[in-house]
């Protein structure tokens, strides 16, 4: 059983200035849910939340609509937000398990013990055919010529707590969420228009095919940024190589924080072929962002062979990564285990997030009855410090924010447009108790996660000042035929909105990346005859400071505009914003340029 290749690009108009159009071809990440039913008119195509397809995806049947914005985590001072690869349409399909895999079926337990019964470690033989496609980071177009598509996933930009901006969302990234400091570090530019600094053109991959290339960092000397089977460090203003990390197969997906400038990655042990493509993303690495080098490379077993995991994340010194099949977690500076799956348990860590605080979603019953937990736990012993159990209806969930504590979900699949959230749920820390559920209906606000596999991922949303940051849809503006939003603030200990809000203006969208100590700092998608915005919202008076502009020019915007922070990877600090893609593609049928990195630089 294979997977139909994704519907054919739209008729593109020749880029100018050396741009390239925007994707067509959504990657396959491992583990990526079943998508929907085809819409009329394209089979097998993916739909995006709403019915609407994002830009340059060609639904001819429907009027596309811009894409959805935002990030969510929590970035520390100075840090800038994008993520892991996102979704191209910003969100999942509606909840299913992970393909590839028949859904765990573990006895109920107790959620305190990280590991997993062996019995839940069964394959059934008759989704191995879909697990060899879609589990290896490459995918090879079927020779039948379907327009059947898939949707990927992509981490928001990161931080962590320490000095480098990463491509993931959480807690202590730019993609949204608290920070460990109160100050704010970015400053207005004396000139806030922006010049493009480089571009990086997409590498090329095999006919008919698309490779992943989650991730992207930025730290004080370099931007670094996945190709294909490898991790390459930029000069942030030139553009010009610094160094390269080469690896045996491509990555799979990358942490959204960092610490003291290392990050981690999960990759394939090969590269994929059509005679097998599919390795498992089983390879969890180190590297050090300022060397340029990997520093250590582990897998966790579970029986015979190495999981595959789903998610990375990092916390302190810990990096962690979870899976249908259990979590593991490695010190990050020397790569010893601390912790894996045990036979004796009968419960397993989905996911973690990261930044300030580890967070495990822990996952416990059979398939029908789940039983979530999320636990703050110790990112040394993985001793459980709070647990909040989730009540019934929950599948998944997502952690928006480790610190405050602040996880999404879907209850009983209420949100009908495929974002993945119905509920906001605001926990304490210490103790494991509720402060407060928040209704977020998906007709009033753009906010997405996918807590099916990634649990880290989520969009258009930041925490911080004790509030939450989240976009609304869009909606007629003041002139005549124009689309608006807002981003609106929602306090965590009520659960009700203060009041603040921060218009887009006419044409705009308005998304949050990351906090910027009080502050938001927001990405505004332009209209059609404009170029894109960085602006710093008061986190009290919530008045819009614009830090970046860029430029107008219909080559630039169009580049510009081909990416977006729901499905490509945005980092901002310090007046230089870096937009990248999360996979290469030789689906598009096009002979324009296109691009891997595109940076922006304050003039």
């Amino acid at each position: 059983m294979t997977q139909p290749p994704p519907p054919p690009p739209p008729n593109q108009p020749p880029q100018q200035g050396g741009f390239g159009p925007p994707p067509t071809a959504p990657p396959v990440q491992p583990g990526a849910p079943v998508p929907p039913a085809a819409p009329p008119g394209q089979p097998g195509a993916p739909v995006p939340p709403g019915g609407q397809p994002p830009v340059g995806y060609g639904y001819p049947q429907q009027q596309p609509q811009p894409p959805g914005y935002g990030y969510p985590g929590q970035a520390p001072p100075g840090y800038g937000y994008p993520g892991q690869p996102t979704n191209p349409y910003g969100q999942q399909p509606g909840y299913g398990y992970p393909q590839g895999t028949m859904p765990m079926q573990p006895q109920p337990g107790k959620p305190g013990k990280r590991g997993l019964n062996a019995q839940v470690l069964i394959i059934v033989a008759a989704v191995v055919a879909i697990a060899l496609i879609v589990g290896g980071g490459v995918w090879y177009a079927s020779s039948s010529g379907d327009d059947s598509g898939k949707k990927d996933d992509t981490a928001n930009s990161s931080g962590g707590d320490g000095d480098a901006k990463g491509s993931g969302g959480g807690d202590g990234g730019g993609g949204g969420g608290g920070t460990t400091s109160t100050e704010p570090v970015e400053k207005v530019p004396a000139n806030t228009a922006s010049k493009v600094l480089f571009q990086v053109p997409a590498p090329k991959v095999s006919k008919d095919s698309t490779v992943a290339t989650t991730g992207s960092w930025l730290t004080d000397t370099v931007y670094a940024k996945s190709g294909i089977a490898e991790i390459v460090g930029y000069d942030p203003d030139k553009g010009t190589k610094l160094w390269t990390i080469k690896l045996p197969g491509p990555v799979c997906q990358a942490s959204n924080f960092t610490s003291g400038n290392k990050a981690a990655i999960l990759y394939q042990a090969e590269m994929p072929t059509k005679a097998e493509p599919a390795h498992g993303c089983s390879q969890v690495a180190a590297i050090d962002l300022a060397a340029g080098k990997k520093l250590w490379t582990k897998t966790a077993d579970s029986g015979d062979d190495p999981i595959s995991f789903n998610n990375v994340t990092v916390s302190g010194n810990t990096v962690a990564v979870g899976s249908s099949s259990g979590g593991a977690a490695f010190d990050l500076a020397s790569g010893k285990q601390l912790w894996a799956p045990k036979p004796t348990d009968t419960c397993y860590d989905a996911g973690y997030g990261g930044g300030p605080k580890l967070v495990a979603v822990r996952r416990c019953g059979g398939y029908d009855s789940p039983e979530l937990h999320i636990q703050t736990i110790d990112p040394k012993s993985g001793k459980v410090i709070s647990e909040y159990t989730m009540g019934g209806g929950i599948a998944y969930a997502s952690v928006v924010s480790t610190d405050p504590l602040v996880v999404a979900a879907d209850v009983g699949e209420a949100a009908k447009d495929g974002s993945g959230i119905s509920d906001f749920f605001s926990i304490d820390n210490k103790t494991g108790k509720l402060r407060t559920r928040i209704s977020a209906p998906s007709d009033q606000y753009a906010a997405s996660c996918d807590g099916i596999t990634k649990v880290e991922e989520c969009h258009q949303i930041a925490v911080g000042n004790d509030r939450l940051y989240l976009s609304t849809e869009e909606h007629d503006g003041s002139g005549k035929f124009s689309q608006t939003n807002e981003i609106v603030a929602i306090d965590l200990a009520t659960g009700k909105q203060t009041g603040q809000r921060a218009d887009a203006g006419d044409d705009y969208t308005i998304m949050p990346l990351r906090m910027d100590g009080t502050n938001i700092i927001a990405y505004k998608r332009p209209p059609y005859d404009k170029g894109g915005q960085i602006v710093s919202i008061d986190g009290g008076s919530f008045k819009e400071t614009k830090l970046l502009e860029n430029p107008a020019t219909e080559s630039v915007r169009d580049a510009e505009t081909s990416m977006s922070p729901d499905y490509s990877e945005f980092l901002y600090s310090q007046g230089h914003l870096y937009m990248s893609a999360v996979f290469a593609s030789d689906l598009t049928g096009s002979d324009d340029e296109e691009y891997l990195a595109l940076g922006f630089g304050a003039s």
